[in-house]
């Protein structure tokens, strides 16, 4: 199951008996995961013109989960003593999917802070607990991603030659005054200053894919202490391979525009 994402660097993993849930009771599930996923890119361009939050990439990720019926779904949970409500609550979940054998759920986790997971994870225990899901699926950045996202943002500003913020906005990217002034200081340092491409990239990391985000190592963490449990989860971790270069530079333009 989900071998083709293995060969191309997903990192997978199953917890509370998931995939003999996936395999026997929603079969159509890892097919539609495997199909969406492996037609995914994210092109460099984006993440950068992104500032790191949600990149078009990752929305075509859920519009093309929407293509094959994941639709974002609240469920009420409500608690009655003699036909008096005493307690409701309420789970908003992006992408659901109902089928005979029951209802998945599903939540992507670009690049939120970590805290997330708790709440993801949480919401899946209580639906699960109460019979309003069978399995959840969480997807985020992967652990290859995570580690390469400096080197890919590196090479993205030495292809382009940038080597100030005045090449920066030269090639439709702007910063914030804060990020701006973060930067320049570390260049004009008097002592040990660093090169504009190393500071800028250093920066733009450490402050958009940070180790407090959502990416694989923080998801482990809490499904290595329990979060979560009982629920059957499927974890997916999005790898470096899915981001690329070199792509049409109009279809580029318009991507970051609507970023913009």
């Amino acid at each position: 199951m989900f071998d083709q994402l293995r060969a191309r660097g997903f990192d997978i993993e199953f917890r509370s008996h998931a995939k003999a849930i996936l395999k026997v009771d929603f079969p159509d599930v890892a097919d539609q995961l495997q199909e969406v996923l492996l037609t995914s890119t994210i092109p460099i361009e984006e993440i950068i013109g992104s500032g790191g939050g949600e990149a078009k990439g990752t929305q075509r990720l859920r519009n093309a989960l929407a293509a094959h019926e994941w639709h974002k779904h609240i469920f009420v949970v409500q608690r009655t003593i003699d036909g008096i409500e005493r307690e409701s609550q309420s789970h908003e979940i992006d992408h659901v999917k109902k089928f005979e054998s029951g209802t998945v759920a599903l939540e992507i986790e670009w690049n939120n802070k970590d805290p997330f997971f708790d709440r993801d994870l949480e919401n899946f225990k209580r639906l699960h607990a109460d019979g309003g899901i069978s399995l959840g699926i969480i997807v985020t950045r992967g652990a290859s991603l995570q580690v390469a996202m400096k080197q890919l943002v590196r090479r993205f500003v030495d292809e382009h030659q940038v080597n100030s913020h005045d090449d920066m906005r030269r090639i439709g990217l702007s910063r914030t005054r804060r990020q701006i002034a973060d930067v320049t200081k570390r260049v004009e340092r008097a002592k040990n200053p660093i090169p504009f491409r190393e500071a800028w990239t250093d920066h733009f990391v450490s402050d958009k894919f940070g180790a407090a985000t959502t990416h694989w190592s923080k998801l482990q963490d809490r499904v290595s202490r329990g979060v979560g449990n009982p629920c059957p989860l499927v974890l997916i971790g999005l790898p470096d391979t899915i981001v690329t270069f070199g792509e049409d530079p109009n279809e580029l333009r318009k991507l970051l525009d609507e970023n913009d």
